[in-house]
């Protein structure tokens, strides 16, 4: 019987193309997305042969956006993104607005109506959730400083965009000029009132009932000892909660996913969910660069290069200048301006929609819905690239003495211990660098104990808490500035304990530490035996990892319960 297979034609064309692509883009010490984003180009309609499906693609695509969000909320917690809220939400709309402000000035220099040079601007002001998150998740630095940031400002990006396509709608008559009527005051006070009440009914829906519900639900599916029922009760409470967000509070997919996650890590079983959705979501995250790799027409690279480039400018350069100031203006490292700035500097799944919605509504012409979806495809394939450059571009402004005073912190009360410390709490202490959730357990145990204890982290927002708490902290960051240690009196330190998660940083830190203090015992933490090895080898150091610690605990705690019952015998 015959019976339609888009779908499987639509998958089978796109998993395979994507992987014979991206693995010569590999071979070509490429990125693997570039190849992906051609394989789209050559099944999009824009190109000859074979064309898939765009509307199932697209779908596909919104899955994936959906479970890397999902994935992402697995490892963050509420508390890591308000630690960042006071440089993430200022600076994500700051960006926003001065973003929007280049892009509608050159819609007006081309002589667009204030409407569609408005929606051009927006368009091209939030990045690809998807991209970022892929980009940081492959460097492992999702979890650190730079990943909160950079995550942060995706959240109200979205929140941003969601309110921006709800108004959108009543303003287009207000936009376009015309003598329509145009909505009133209240209406739009409304309408973002009632936007502004749905979102925030999610998120207390989820809160309040969802991070009892679902946690239990993992539960009863792990008691079930089913791998197949246990990855089932994953996705499904992904997607739906995704898609009931979606539907029910008017909350944007990728959202809705991600508080979904920051719900399920509630459970005992998040690493395990974590684990588990994990091949789903590289599966269909692949699927996002190919169907934005569609919507890309080839011809407009020598029909309008001047106009692209143009463009292309303001999404890789002015972006991700105006980010870095930001960040920088924040009082944040070198390092991690350069890497949220470079992270953000692309335009994705957002931008399509409210490109899409400027034409449907007779604002934005379709040469404008053209150029936003060629730049997008143009800096996703770069942004990698640009990662590239992240260190030599901060070894050449560190290089530059004048340049980089002006990125130093030399009159930042944080990056110094306050004078009110006493030299006995900075005497034969515990330098304790990264208070994430790791170190903060070390460092209330040592308080505890009445041990002296100075805290270095990059965070700001900690640093200003635990300062008011009374605790010796100081601001940066340990893998690139000496400073820090010296501020931390690491000379004078009885033991070093690096509790940050990123192995690269742990590196940097442990050969600044040996050129100040080669005798400083060093205590650390790591994710895999290889990295401990590593560590071990070259720095000679005591090395912790997560499961071994574990299992030893739990042997420990099974061997004094066995002796227990045989003397009771």
């Amino acid at each position: 019987m015959l019976h339609d297979t888009t779908l499987i034609a639509t998958l089978a064309a796109a998993f395979g193309l994507a992987l014979v692509l991206g693995f010569l883009a590999v071979r070509l010490k490429l990125p693997a997305l570039v190849g992906y984003l051609a394989a789209g180009v050559l099944l999009g309609p824009h190109t000859p042969g074979y064309t898939a499906d765009m509307r199932l693609t697209q779908q596909l695509a919104e899955l994936g956006v959906m479970l890397l969000m999902f994935g992402v909320g697995l490892h963050l917690t509420l508390e890591d993104l308000l630690s960042v809220r006071r440089v993430a939400v200022p600076g994500a709309l700051i960006r926003i607005a001065i973003a929007t402000a280049m892009g509608a000035g050159l819609g007006i220099y081309w002589g667009w109506d204030a409407g569609a040079a408005l929606i051009f601007g927006i368009s091209l002001a939030v990045a690809s959730t998807a991209v970022v998150l892929r980009a940081l998740e492959s460097r492992g630095t999702l979890e650190s400083l730079s990943g909160r940031i950079a995550v942060g400002w995706l959240v109200v990006e979205d929140i941003a965009m969601v309110l921006t396509l709800v108004l959108l709608p009543p303003l287009a008559s207000a936009l376009d000029g015309s003598a329509a009527t145009v909505a009133s005051g209240g209406a739009l006070a409304w309408s973002l009132l009632r936007t502004l009440g749905s979102v925030a009914a999610f998120i207390a829906l989820m809160w309040i009932v969802g991070r009892r519900v679902f946690p239990w639900l993992l539960w009863q599916a792990a008691r079930t000892g089913s791998r197949e029922i246990f990855t089932l009760c994953v996705i499904a409470a992904g997607l739906g909660i995704a898609y009931a967000a979606g539907r029910l509070f008017g909350v944007s997919f990728a959202l809705g996913a991600f508080l979904a996650g920051m719900v399920l890590r509630e459970s005992e079983f998040s690493h395990r969910a974590a684990n588990e959705s994990l091949p789903f979501r590289d599966a269909f995250s692949v699927l996002f660069f190919v169907s934005v790799g569609m919507l890309f027409d080839p011809s407009l690279l020598w029909r309008e290069p001047t106009r692209l480039l143009l463009v292309l400018g303001i999404v890789t350069v002015g972006k991700t200048v105006v980010t870095m100031a930001l960040v920088l203006l924040y009082r944040y490292p070198l390092n991690t301006a350069l890497t949220v700035a470079v992270s953000l500097a692309q335009i994705g799944e957002f931008s399509f929609i409210l490109a899409g919605m400027g034409v449907a509504l007779g604002l934005l012409p379709r040469e404008g819905q053209q150029l936003v979806l060629a730049v997008a495809v143009v800096s996703i394939a770069l942004n990698p690239l640009l990662f590239e450059v992240v260190e030599p571009v901060q070894r050449w402004i560190v290089g530059r003495s004048r340049l980089a005073q002006l990125m130093t912190r030399s009159a930042d009360r944080l990056a110094e211990l306050p004078h009110s410390i006493t030299p006995d709490r900075v005497t034969g202490h515990v330098l304790l660098v990264g208070y994430g959730r790791v170190g903060r357990r070390i460092g209330d145990a040592l308080r505890g104990a009445g041990i002296p204890v100075v805290v270095a982290e990059q965070n700001r927002e900690i640093v200003d808490r635990l300062r008011a708490g009374g605790m010796a902290a100081v601001a940066g960051n340990a893998a690139t500035d000496p400073a820090v240690l010296v501020q931390a009196h690491v000379m004078r330190a009885r033991v070093l304990v690096i509790a940050t998660p990123d192995t690269v940083g742990v590196q940097a830190i442990i050969a600044i530490a040996r050129q100040l203090r080669p005798d400083l015992p060093t205590i650390l933490r790591t994710h895999s035996d290889e990295e401990a090895e590593l560590l071990r080898r070259e720095a000679v150091c005591e090395v912790f990892m997560g499961e071994h610690e574990l299992a030893i605990a739990m042997t420990q705690a099974v061997l004094a319960r066995v002796t227990r019952s045989a003397r009771s015998t």
